[in-house]
């Protein structure tokens, strides 16, 4: 069975953000995927220290939920990844999660003790989901390189962005003409290309 999980990266239970990605989650579920939904606000972590113990051991130093997290993340087939956009960027909550990350980045590319092949990347699939209130021109640029990081040392292969802005027009996401449907279609659109490939 294929293993989806979605994380949200904001900080508003029930907001625009964590709306559109139980949408995309029910759309996977509904392709019969197994569906579980990582809420950030809810575990303790801290920022990465910026120590650079993991450039020698491949290891982070500090003992709370994130490397858990992150691990727990690296094993799902799908990593759907939310979060609005807060002064043009993602949340703290999940910026800090992705710094976090950083050993998996030491092992890649320091202590070269990680690797991804082809084949597993092609069997790992990540998609970004993120709302903005606004409508400026590239409001969702800079969040991209960042999410792209997380994939990376996660081993995923970065599949698509489902983002949406002028919230604040439509009066959030669900008086968004098309975005709730996209997300479902999103959802199960992955799960059965994973299962296509299978």
């Amino acid at each position: 069975m294929i293993r989806v999980i979605g994380v949200s990266g904001s900080p508003h239970r029930h907001g625009n953000t964590e709306t559109l990605l139980d949408a995309f989650l029910e759309g996977a579920r509904g392709a019969g995927a197994e569906v579980e939904k990582v809420v950030l606000s809810t575990f303790a972590y801290t920022p990465c220290r910026g120590c650079n113990l993991c450039h020698r051991t491949g290891i982070c130093v500090v003992k709370d939920d994130a490397v858990s997290l992150l691990e727990r993340m690296a094993e799902a087939d799908v990593l759907a990844v939310a979060s609005p956009i807060y002064s043009m960027g993602v949340t703290a909550e999940l910026k800090g999660l992705i710094d976090r990350a950083q050993y998996l980045w030491a092992r890649r590319f320091v202590t070269n003790t990680l690797d991804y092949s082809p084949d597993h990347l092609a069997r790992h699939r990540g998609v970004f989901l993120a709302t903005a209130g606004s409508d400026w021109p590239g409001v969702f640029d800079a969040s991209y390189p960042v999410v792209r990081a997380l994939f990376s040392g996660l081993g995923f292969e970065y599949e698509e962005n489902l983002v949406y802005d002028e919230m604040d027009r439509h009066g959030g996401v669900r008086g968004h003409p098309t975005a709730l449907v996209e997300a479902a279609a999103a959802g199960r659109r992955a799960v059965e290309t994973l299962e296509a490939r299978q």
